[in-house]
């Protein structure tokens, strides 16, 4: 074995009584250097059971050197590539006798200046050479003493990488480990939800070391790392600014290490941003196609708001809440349930058809005429709250509105043309309505409505056996038809909501309940007011009155029901 170059033992050397005591470690004097960030700066020196995170430029290889002082020591390095394949490869050098930690101190080495010209590189004996973006280790538990190099490189892009090397393997215990069946399996699965579970981790039952577990939601492909979550999530600063070429950087910053702390939560990134400073607009920038949430200790997740027939790749990873390493399960993935089939009605050409939209539902309707038409007459009367109306012809959106009430919908006509009808629910509540599709607008058409569709009552006309309103009309010749129903003195709010149905006609009513039709208009909207008083009440009685507008073919439309009550005493 050819000497080690005396410039890199000068450097390795003094750090070996400090750094790597091996193969025991001075705990205290290794906490405070872990501490003290400055003394891993811009250095190669790996240090003995901390995990570091590094970068690689394209192209740029970088090295590692880890020192083993006496034969048949345990060593374990495990690299970990983020966000992109990394070629590594580790080899051993023999330490020369003058480069014992007795002899080192004997003879002062000469100035690095003068050193570095007689400097040579030596390949030494490989001891694994490895390409992807696997995490993969080296394990020895007897290894021979000497210099350990890991040269790293990325061909692809620029990457971020993780490197944890060890003498003390067993004790340090530092990735958490999986159970015999490191699979995620998933138990259900629905249109928008998927169950997941997996075997717990060893590592908090036998060890009583404290875990919790992060379920990784994406559409692009299973993760086999946490730090390549992370990096797909922060692109721009998944563990530590990304540093400017020519400029020294430190590759050993335990800041970036694991989950931030705080309870566990959905993230969207290994840390939280700091705030904007004021006067600043805070960076945007468009966010992954990827979800990961930490649930803490357990080992059963449901996962929702997913898209319906929609592929998704799911990953758990068990992360040590000491050392701050993670450890990939065997991922998994699974199609959501499609949407069930629509059934589409089929509209006919002037005739009403009623329609019940389920909350956050959706209903297809078709009209196909069966002749030319110049124009298509779409009436939509939402009896019970709003909906969304949408209209294609051939394929393209050509009306896209929100409807309560009545609205009218008039559309150029094109030769052969079909139409489909789009309702959407809305998020409240389910609505019913009914719609009418006529290439004869002028006859088929559902009567407007007024502005105001209250029924006023007048108090100081109130008797005993009779009852004054009044409601405005409109200013085409409309019939008004007015109905009453005595209801107890309990009736509830609740109960005049059930009786908002617009879309109930005079026909659902009792003869007995009918108080009279008649036709009324007026060309100035500001006199379209009629009255009505009701008689044949009953003392001290509370009544349920409506106003129906009959319109053209038998469609009618109901005012906002009201409810009077007589006096007892006259």
């Amino acid at each position: 074995m050819a000497p080690l170059p005396l410039w890199l033992l000068w450097l390795l050397l003094p750090l070996s009584p400090r750094a790597q005591k091996l193969p025991t470690r001075d705990e205290e004097l290794f906490q405070m250097q872990v501490r003290d960030k400055a003394f891993f700066h811009d250095s190669s020196v790996l240090p003995d059971g901390a995990e570091i995170s590094s970068y690689l430029f394209r192209d740029t290889p970088k090295r590692y050197f880890f020192v083993v002082e006496e034969d048949n020591t345990p060593l374990s390095v495990t690299v970990t590539p983020c966000d992109t394949p990394l070629e590594w490869r580790l080899s051993l050098q023999e330490l020369p006798e003058e480069a014992s930690g007795q002899g080192s101190g004997e003879q002062e080495p000469e100035p690095l200046e003068q050193q570095r010209p007689q400097a040579t590189h030596e390949a030494g004996a490989e001891l694994l050479s490895y390409q992807g973006n696997d995490v993969e280790s080296f394990v020895s538990a007897g290894a021979p003493s000497g210099l350990y190099r890991l040269e790293l490189l990325s061909t692809e892009k620029d990457a971020h990488f993780r490197v944890y090397a060890t003498t003390t393997p067993a004790s340090d215990q530092p990735y958490p480990e999986l159970p015999y069946d490191p699979r995620v399996d998933v138990t259900a699965l629905g249109r928008t939800t998927a169950t997941l579970a997996w075997k717990p981790s060893p590592t908090a039952s036998r060890l009583q070391q404290p875990v919790q577990y992060c379920v990784v939601v994406s559409r692009e492909h299973n993760f086999k790392s946490l730090c390549a979550v992370e990096a797909k999530l922060s692109a721009d600063d998944a563990f530590m600014t990304a540093p400017k070429p020519g400029l020294d950087f430190s590759p050993f910053d335990f800041a970036h290490f694991g989950f931030p702390p705080g309870s566990p939560g959905q993230e969207r990134g290994p840390r939280a941003r700091p705030p904007p400073r004021p006067g600043r607009a805070a960076p945007s920038r468009p966010q992954a196609d990827i979800q990961k949430v930490c649930i803490g200790n357990k080992n059963i997740f449901t996962v929702s708001d997913l898209q319906p027939d929609t592929q998704y790749y799911f990953d758990v990873f068990v992360a040590n809440g000491r050392s701050n390493t993670s450890t990939a399960y065997v991922g998994t993935f699974a199609r959501t349930r499609a949407e069930a089939a629509q059934k589409t009605l089929e509209l006919k050409d002037g005739k009403a058809t009623e329609v019940f939209v389920k909350r956050k539902g959706a209903k297809l309707l078709r009209f196909a005429p069966v002749s030319s038409h110049q124009k298509v007459a779409f009436s939509v009367h939402s009896c019970l709250g709003a909906v969304r109306v949408q209209v294609r012809r051939g394929g393209r959106l050509v009306l896209s509105q929100s409807v309560e009430g009545v609205r009218q919908f008039l559309l150029r006509g094109r030769p052969k043309a079909k139409y489909l009808l789009r309702l959407k629910g809305s998020r409240k509540r389910a609505s019913l309505l009914k719609v009418l599709a006529s290439t004869r607008p002028g006859k088929h058409a559902f009567p407007s409505l007024p502005e105001d569709t209250r029924i006023k009552a007048f108090d100081r006309l109130r008797t005993c056996s009779s009852a004054t309103v009044a409601w405005l009309g409109t200013q085409e010749r409309s019939k008004f038809c007015l109905y009453k129903k005595e209801v107890g003195d309990a009736y509830s709010e609740d109960q005049r909501k059930r009786e908002q149905n617009q879309c109930l006609g005079p026909d659902t009513r009792a003869r007995s309940e009918k108080v009279l039709c008649k036709y009324f208009h007026s060309r100035n909207p500001q006199r379209a007011v009629t009255t009505e008083t009701v008689r044949g009440l009953q003392p001290g009685k509370a009544y349920l009155l409506d106003v129906y507008l009959v319109g053209h073919g038998g469609h009618s439309v109901k005012y906002q029901s009201k409810v009077v009550k007589t006096r007892r005493v006259c």
